[in-house]
């Protein structure tokens, strides 16, 4: 996954001593494949897992260990604690957490943490008895409410053989959380209703119909909504992809399914997105077992399946934004902008799924944003988080319009 908030963002890595230390090499060559300009700040501690010179490597820039280095003409903390757009410490000992909630500062990183002006990030690591002990518990409430942020640590077992919450976080995981931190909250206050994914209308118990959707574009924007304050709402069908952090799934299957879902959701929601594709028939009827290889011939009679989008438009609030999607192989403009009046969208997003890059289960998309009055708006190849951020833009500007109108 892509971020582009974090393009040309400088992030000061602050790396303690902990046998976790070599994953912040893992960390620092995500973040440079992110356009991110990192330096490195090391407990002399940490010097014992990694070396200075392998982070050096990694990071494209000198790493600072010594609190009193007589080469800078600079204060040299003062300096690098200003410079950052997010100052992230991983791993985060319970030592340097100790430090930092008590005010002390008698190495590099401790004293940049007490001269930072930009928000931090804690990535614990460590033994799970020492997470769990009172005074790391009280020392991570205080860093807490003084607006700092703290990422939890995983389940699992530890590298000395005990069972429990301690490992270092995964790398995406790390990155989302910088991502978030990063990201001005401009639908703080929204409610957003996603739908993802395909649906499965079953003929018998093991066999189905359906659609190559990979869920991938609903993810994205929900992921971006997340990011942006929103509470997201996502009504995802059969997938494989890994929720974004701190949206609310609901898993369907079926057409019907996905229906009951969005539509109880729907009367709550400032924003709905039906970015699903939803199958628009299903078998009338199912049998109960399965269908054997023995009969020459098959027939499955269809039925349609209640039209979603349809229903939220006849029943959207006038401050209500509804989204709409249109996966097309020909007429493309003609087919959205018929979805469009049809339904009362505020706008569809449409696509080519025939072209190369385009459409299901691929990570990039290429389409075109139709708004009433005939507006179209071309958006080129790009990742689906790309996609997702301009059509979230789109969003907040109808949100705007519509309260400039009340």
């Amino acid at each position: 996954m892509k971020w582009p908030i974090l393009k040309g963002k400088t992030l000061v890595l602050g790396i303690t001593g902990s046998i976790a230390t070599y994953r912040a090499a893992d960390l620092t060559r995500a973040l440079k494949k992110e356009g991110v300009d990192v330096h490195i700040v090391m407990t002399k501690n940490s010097c014992q897992f990694i070396t200075p010179l392998t982070m050096q490597v990694l990071s494209e820039n000198p790493v600072r260990v010594e609190l009193f280095d007589l080469k800078s003409e600079e204060i040299g903390h003062i300096a690098t604690a200003r410079m950052a757009d997010v100052l992230v410490v991983a791993p985060a000992t319970a030592n340097i957490m100790a430090k930092a909630a008590h005010g002390i500062a008698d190495d590099y990183l401790s004293t940049i943490l007490l001269a930072a002006t930009s928000p931090v990030l804690f990535c614990p690591a460590m033994n799970p008895a020492m997470y769990h002990h009172p005074a790391t518990q009280e020392n991570i409430r205080i860093l807490k409410n003084r607006g700092n942020f703290v990422l939890e640590p995983e389940a699992g077992s530890v590298v000395c053989g005990e069972e429990g919450k301690g490992r270092f976080p995964p790398i995406e995981r790390i990155i989302h959380e910088i991502a978030y931190i990063l990201t001005p909250k401009t639908l703080k206050g929204k409610k957003v209703l996603i739908s993802a994914g395909p649906t499965r209308e079953f003929f018998d118990p093991v066999r189905f119909i359906s659609n190559p959707s990979s869920g991938k574009m609903g993810f994205a924007l929900a992921g971006v909504a997340c990011l942006r304050g929103a509470a997201v709402h996502l009504v995802s069908g059969p997938v494989t992809l890994e929720p974004p952090p701190g949206v609310q799934v609901y898993n369907v299957v079926s057409a019907k399914d996905m229906y009951d879902a969005v539509m109880s959701l729907a009367p709550n929601m400032d924003v709905i997105i039906m970015a699903a594709a939803v199958g628009d028939y299903r078998p009338e009827k199912v049998m109960s077992s399965k269908i054997k290889k023995k009969l020459s011939k098959v027939e499955i009679s269809l039925v349609q399946n209640p039209d979603i989008l349809a229903s939220i438009g006849a029943n959207k609030r006038d401050n209500q934004v509804v989204v709409g999607f249109a996966a097309e192989t020909d007429n493309l403009l003609e087919n959205a902008e018929k979805k469009l009046r049809k339904k009362r969208l505020d706008f569809i997003v449409a696509n080519d799924v025939t072209k190369p890059g385009c459409g299901f289960f691929y990570d990039t998309n290429q389409v075109k944003i139709l708004m009433p009055g005939g507006k179209v708006e071309e958006v080129p190849r790009m990742s689906k988080q790309e996609v997702a951020d301009k059509i979230i833009d789109l969003v907040e500007k109808t949100l705007k319009s519509k309260k400039s109108d009340e």
